[in-house]
């Protein structure tokens, strides 16, 4: 066993494809989408438009605060070194209950996906969908153990056919659209910030988790060629690509169906667009694959900010020394990959028990949201903080790396603040109980080494 991660393993452009997989496009549409229209109604792609200029602060921070300090533990590391531990742990915690959180909201929609082969009817079958995509879990976590070389090179086939299947799906909702006219015909409105009342935090919270993800490329710093720039790059560009395709979409699916319409298909959105748009059931059902690939991919960046967030404050000692170790031939941090997939395992059996697919990913999304707010605030406030006094120097970078993350930290903050103070009670206890849990586990002094060097020797 060994404490260093593959140095190199990741070019720019698979730092790139990360990020579009971490955002992952097929199984944010395919799940949230009808959400939002439900939520947002025809203001949808204004929101999504609306709310990425926050988000696109935050991916600025990330390209800062990585350029100087890359990083497996990235926020987390980050929030430690200019704030201090306790700040750090926060953030990498928020991010590892984030991130578990997700086996559940990740995993159903790809075993409906997967059903939708077989019978469209059973794609609501809490219990079925559930245990396949536990099955699927499974497999990627196994993927992810063989090491992060694979991964990438699984992820640019599955990315690629993933983005061509949607860019498909768009051109023929455009055509039906063009061609038999559009149920609700596009207008400027749809910018407009006219939202219902008591929505506009519950959409900022969805778009929020619409573009989560791409800061995958940032806990893959110290794996990516040009560690210095490569993967805040990649981070940054990603966001573009996919706010391009969730926009598209948003309009599309106005253009194809009703606002009832649309909402009520949270089972999988793009599946019903292919069948609408005319591509019949096998476009359906290609629809499908690229929502299963989708959600493969986005499964595995998630497991990898886990297991390389957990490996860096195992290895700071943050947390038990034993997740700070990786395996000598692979370079995988395996010890945190187990606890990973007990953990989703069990989350993934108490989801069974809940009435419906659409149910489970309503409160999974807010309890995500809430932490993804807290810890991408973090780093928004960090970057400010480090690149503070360049206003005597350069004013541009003054204000591109210190004004514009700070003000992306304070929205974040401000829209989780007033957000939390909706939620039922079981999303608040989800939400804010997995950051408190946190408590438990944090120790001023740190975890001692203990036999976490004997354990190596003989693992080796």
């Amino acid at each position: 066993m060994t404490a260093k991660l593959r140095s190199g393993a990741l070019s720019l452009t698979e730092s790139l494809v990360m990020g579009v997989a971490g955002s992952a496009p097929g199984f944010s549409i395919a799940v949230a989408l009808a959400s939002l229209i439900g939520t947002a109604g025809l203001l949808a792609p204004g929101a999504l438009i609306l709310f990425a200029i926050p988000m696109v602060g935050i991916t600025v921070a990330y390209k800062g605060l990585g350029a100087r300090m890359p990083n497996a533990g990235a926020g987390y590391e980050w929030a430690s070194r200019l704030f201090g531990k306790p700040f750090g742990f926060a953030s990498g915690w928020a991010l590892l209950v984030a991130s578990a959180v997700f086996t559940v909201t990740g995993s159903s929609p790809l075993g409906a996906a997967m059903l939708s082969f077989v019978d469209p009817g059973l794609a609501s079958n809490v219990v079925l969908t559930t245990a396949i995509g536990a099955a699927c879990f499974l497999i990627i976590g196994v993927v992810l153990m063989v090491g992060i070389g694979l991964t990438s090179k699984v992820q640019m086939i599955m990315s690629g056919i993933e983005i061509v299947i949607l860019t498909v799906v768009l051109v023929a909702a455009a055509a039906h659209a063009i061609l038999y006219g559009a149920v609700n015909p596009p207008s400027w409105q749809w910018l407009g910030l006219s939202y219902p009342p008591g929505t506009f935090s519950a959409t900022a919270l969805l778009v929020v988790f619409f573009y989560w993800g791409w800061d995958v490329t940032a806990n893959l710093g110290e794996e990516t060629t040009s560690e210095h720039d490569g993967a805040g790059t990649g981070g940054f560009v990603s966001v573009f690509v996919t706010a391009a395709y969730f926009v598209a979409f948003a309009v599309a699916a106005l253009m194809l169906f009703s606002l009832k319409d649309a909402q009520g298909f949270s089972d999988n959105l793009v599946y019903h667009m292919a069948i609408e748009a005319g591509l019949g059931r096998s476009g359906a059902l290609a629809a499908s694959l690229a929502v299963i690939l989708s959600s493969v991919a986005t499964l595995e960046t998630q497991m990898l900010q886990f297991s390389r967030t957990l490996f860096a404050m195992g290895r700071d000692g943050s947390m038990p020394r034993i997740f700070g170790i990786v395996h000598e031939r692979t370079r995988t941090p395996i010890n945190t990959m187990y606890l990973l997939l007990g953990v989703g395992v069990a989350l993934m059996f108490l989801a069974s028990f809940m009435s419906s697919i659409s149910l489970i990913l309503a409160d999974s999304v807010k309890a995500i949201a809430l932490q993804v707010c807290f810890y991408y605030g973090l780093a928004g406030l960090a970057c400010a903080w480090l690149h503070r006094g360049m206003w005597r120097s350069h004013m541009g970078r003054f204000l591109f790396y210190a004004v514009y993350p700070l003000f992306s930290a304070v929205c974040l903050g401000g829209v989780a603040i007033y957000a939390f103070s909706t939620f039922d009670p079981l999303t608040r206890a989800v939400g804010l109980g997995g950051l408190l849990l946190g408590g438990l586990f944090f120790r001023p002094k740190g975890y001692s080494r203990g036999n976490v060097a004997v354990i190596a020797s003989a693992e080796t």
